[in-house]
């Protein structure tokens, strides 16, 4: 959390707002569509505390479990959460004890006064009690690693040497990464320029990669050239599609981006390679922020709202030398970058985001031509959703390889040793966890 973001209202004000956050997560709503409904002045700090609190939300109900034998009422147990949640770690607290019970008792009196003795008790006995709730609370697999059980044992079954770093990365502030347009500057050139403003950076990749990762997170507004075009937000990881699928394109080659929004692939893919570019999705509402990003960075491409499964009713007959496919999935590997995902996913979304995954890639796999070359990626660390979707898929299709150059990275954990990003002192440079799998079509 950044002290801007805590100290622009008084802290039981923002405490109310995030329990009113994270009450409709808890009731199936996203983090997003829960934050909407938050006054425009206390957004920046209901959202830095809100995060916070579904980092550690399984902690925090484990404890109130131990400490309240009955459950409280949804308005009183959203806000007795976020107090144990915040209180968890004494060595890395945002807030001294007192001063946190004190605020969150004053929040209380504005949802349910008469609950506010009640919660003023919890919250004291939790400091009184705390080393000990702490470790009985680990003993809990959910409480231990604020995840749900069956995700987890999922992790637990696709990685078994890595799922517990996997559960304690997710559970980190990830770095702030931005891609450069590498036809305006470089990366290191642009690290002098933040320089230049009094902003520590680093470009760690090599010298033609355009990733750059701040100390600290900033305001986009504070980034010089963003207004302009010159710099985008996108993780590491994220930014591994466009050069991969960009490698020994011809100019003006046919490319269709099936699933394109918010936009950050789609534009990656036009600074760095001259192509003919069409963009769907199947969301008008999200498309719309393809061609805000497009606009910014100066960047032209088709755009169409349409459902990449039924190519049917939108493509006009014409071969791509190129798809991209960057499919709805988990979204498991950026659960750090959007803490409420765990929460809010079912162990049974992963056999139906796979059905939708197969049937895309059955759909779109018509429209690539001889030759040309389909990259399939999703940000999730789930294997389901990964290679065994892509072994699958290429048993069914004969006429589908892996590409020999560049080599598919296939899953990218968000750990720091996965061969995405090297470490640097001082920064935090671990990428998301995502899965790409380039396929190229056999010609006849």
């Amino acid at each position: 959390m950044t002290a801007s973001g805590r100290e622009a209202l008084p802290l039981a004000q923002l405490l109310n707002h995030a329990a009113d956050a994270v009450q409709g997560v808890r009731a199936g709503r996203s983090l997003t569509e829960a934050l909407a409904h938050c006054p425009a002045i206390a957004r920046p700090g209901t959202q830095a505390i809100a995060f916070e609190v579904l980092r550690r939300l399984g902690s925090a109900q484990a404890a109130r479990a131990r400490l309240v034998p009955k459950l409280p009422p949804p308005r009183v147990d959203s806000l007795l959460l976020c107090a144990l949640a915040l209180l968890w770690a004494e060595d890395d607290a945002a807030y001294a004890g007192h001063t946190l019970v004190d605020q969150a008792v004053a929040a209380m009196h504005v949802r349910a006064s008469k609950s506010a003795a009640f919660v003023n008790a919890v919250l004291r006995r939790f400091l009184r009690e705390r080393p000990a709730i702490v470790a009985a609370v680990d003993r809990d697999p959910v409480g231990r690693h604020n995840h749900p059980a069956w995700w987890v044992e999922r992790l637990r079954q696709d990685w078994p040497d890595d799922w517990e770093a996997i559960l304690a990365a997710d559970n980190l502030r990830p770095p702030m990464t931005l891609r450069v347009n590498v036809r305006r500057q470089s990366a290191a050139e642009y690290v002098q320029r933040l320089a230049a403003e009094g902003i520590a950076a680093v470009a760690p990749g090599t010298a033609t990669s355009a990733v750059v990762i701040l100390e600290k997170p900033c305001p986009v507004g504070a980034l010089p050239g963003f207004a302009a075009g010159d710099v985008s937000v996108q993780d590491a990881s994220a930014q591994r599609a466009a050069p991969l699928l960009a490698a020994g394109l011809a100019a003006g080659a046919r490319v269709l981006d099936a699933c394109a929004a918010p936009g950050g692939k789609t534009a990656h893919l036009l600074e760095i390679a001259d192509c003919d570019l069409l963009a769907i999705d199947r969301d008008a509402d999200r498309l719309v922020r393809v061609d805000e990003t497009l606009a910014r960075l100066g960047l032209s491409a088709t755009t169409q709202a349409a459902d990449a499964a039924d190519p049917g009713a939108w493509w006009d007959g014409r071969p791509f030398d190129a798809i991209l496919l960057d499919a709805p999935c988990s979204a498991s590997g950026i659960v750090r970058r959007h803490p409420d995902i765990r929460w809010l996913r079912r162990g049974s979304d992963i056999e139906a985001l796979a059905q939708v995954q197969a049937q895309l890639l059955d759909a779109l796999w018509p429209l690539l031509a001889p030759g040309g070359r389909l990259l399939y990626c999703t940000c999730s660390v789930f294997r389901d959703e990964g290679e065994r979707r892509i072994d699958a898929f290429m048993q069914r299709e004969t006429a589908a390889t892996l590409a020999a150059s560049p080599p598919s990275p296939g899953h990218l954990l968000p750990l720091p040793d996965n061969g995405a990003m090297p470490s640097v002192p001082g920064f935090s440079t671990a990428p998301d966890g995502f899965f790409y799998a380039l396929i190229e079509k056999r010609r006849p």
